[in-house]
């Protein structure tokens, strides 16, 4: 560069025939390299950014439309959340909350999380006080906090049909004017799928006692039931031998004892559903000197109907009417 002083130096940096030269710079690596493909998909749209805050859980409520029944939660049905916040030392999954104004001591309401509200309650009452709750604030309207919810929850196995039911119950008349067309549209589901569920959500109450627990009823069954359920005359029946399986269930709840299972309950509730055979009572009036040969016999319905069959060979008069006196003191 000494031999051709100033202008050897103008061509380090222009090049060859005036072309500008990059610098030459060391590839970006660790830390620096992923904060620039951060910021290259933040500004590119293919990447969204989300608040998560950690916040007391008293602080908390669950929204009066979550799909959870918060009254049912105990240490069983979320002993897979408790183990796994305990060796993890903290809550991996954020919750779904929405802001809350004019409600003192409440600042958000759970949209998704209530078995993840439920647990953090629980450890901070059993020996874990620093347990925070970690959630994601949104803006969103009632009918897009549906939608959210559902498909948060919507491949859970811990949500019940009857509980999923239920939900999709309130929404239709709440969000969609009670069409199935729109609110299947709005989901994304087809309308004979969400149908299924609706079904199950107007089982009457009597029927849905018939089980052990509400959790027991799935969308299978509602569909045995359901088409009987629409004759008056089967409805009456199966809703009769709901009653008495209710009272059966109620019987093993106190007893400690297994519950009937969903299958045989929905048997039985079938079978209810045909018209009962008659009970019958039969009679017959024989020959005093040979008891094989039937001199008359007679068939008394429950209902009170009588018939008495006389063999033709039997001519005797007489001998008739006194076996038709026989019968009716035998059948009442």
């Amino acid at each position: 560069m000494s031999g051709k002083g100033n202008r050897g130096f103008a061509d380090l940096i222009v090049g060859e025939g005036g072309r500008a030269v990059g610098a030459h710079l060391p590839p970006r690596t660790g830390v620096l390299s992923s904060r620039g493909n951060r910021l290259a998909e933040l500004a590119s749209g293919s990447a969204v950014t989300r608040v998560h805050e950690l916040v007391d859980p008293t602080r908390c409520r669950i929204w009066e439309a979550h799909n959870r029944d918060y009254q049912a939660l105990d240490e069983t049905a979320c002993s897979d959340l408790i183990e796994s916040m305990k060796s993890q030392g903290r809550q991996e999954v954020p919750a779904i909350v929405r802001r809350v104004t004019g409600s003192p001591g409440i600042d958000y309401e759970v949209i998704c999380g209530a078995r993840r509200h439920w647990t953090v309650t629980w450890l901070r009452a059993h020996d874990h006080p620093k347990f925070r709750f970690l959630v994601e604030p949104r803006e969103m309207s009632d009918e897009e906090a549906f939608r959210v919810s559902d498909l948060e929850n919507r491949s859970r196995k811990d949500l019940t049909d009857h509980e999923r039911a239920a939900d999709y119950a309130r929404a239709i008349d709440r969000y969609y004017d009670g069409s199935q067309q729109r609110m299947a549209e709005r989901l994304n589901v087809s309308k004979s799928w969400l149908s299924r569920y609706l079904e199950l959500a107007k089982l009457p109450p009597v029927i849905v006692g018939a089980f052990g627990s509400p959790a027991a009823l799935g969308i299978s069954h509602a569909a045995k039931l359901a088409p009987l359920l629409r004759i008056p005359v089967s409805r009456k029946r199966m809703e009769e031998t709901a009653e008495a399986l209710g009272a059966e269930q109620a019987i093993r709840r106190a007893a400690g004892r297994v519950p009937m299972p969903a299958a045989e309950v929905v048997t039985m509730l079938v079978e209810a559903k045909r018209k009962p055979k008659p009970k019958l009572r039969h009679a017959a009036v024989t020959a005093a000197e040979d008891p094989k040969r039937v001199i008359a016999s007679g068939t008394r319905t429950e209902a009170g109907a009588l018939t008495i069959t006389i063999p033709a060979s039997q001519r005797d008069p007489a001998a008739i009417l006194a076996s038709i006196r026989d019968l009716l003191n035998q059948l009442g």
